[in-house]
């Protein structure tokens, strides 16, 4: 049986909070904080050993625990001080406040939109006109079918005809 690893706490900032993660080693420790890089090499995370903040990560081994370091009025305190940012100027020259940019114009875009329109239209033209071809040209082939039908229906009679003449006389001639 695998004798189980001695489990260790580290420690990483991450914003106004430390990440405490209790896990067996330091790459563990990167893999449970979802770091691509070595936080330890680059001084950034560290082995805690104090038992007070310890505890809560070693009963969640492995788990990603996160406490706020300080307090907010302490957190603000830290900030460095709000300077008002003054505009950059020439000694020697007053400065002009900048002019409105002009409306954009849509005569573009108008130009644009009447070419669509136009060759939707010519496009819609030229499939109806293609669609009046088609219905003419389904009615002559009817009538062509009809014809056709027609005048071989009629020549089939008079082969059949001469094909029982032939026969009869045919049959004559055997005697």
């Amino acid at each position: 049986m695998a004798k189980p690893r001695k489990l260790k706490v580290f420690r990483t900032p991450i914003g106004f909070h430390d990440a405490y993660v209790a896990a067996p080693s330091q790459k563990a420790a990167l893999e449970a904080w979802g770091s691509d890089h070595n936080l330890f090499a680059r001084g950034e995370a560290e082995l805690v050993e104090d038992p007070a903040l310890t505890a809560e990560p070693l009963a969640h081994p492995g788990e990603v625990i996160k406490r706020l370091r300080g307090t907010a009025e302490e957190q603000m305190a830290a900030l460095p001080p709000d300077k008002k940012r003054q505009p950059a100027r020439s000694p020697n020259t007053r400065q002009k406040p900048a002019k409105p940019l002009p409306r954009p114009t849509r005569a573009s875009l108008d130009r644009a939109e009447e070419k669509l329109a136009a060759a939707e239209q010519r496009h819609a033209e030229a499939l109806a006109a293609l669609a009046k071809q088609e219905e003419d040209l389904r009615r002559l082939r009817r009538a062509a079918e009809k014809a056709r039908d027609a005048e071989l229906d009629k020549l089939r009679a008079a082969v059949d005809r001469q094909r029982d003449v032939y026969k009869r006389k045919l049959e004559e001639w055997r005697g």
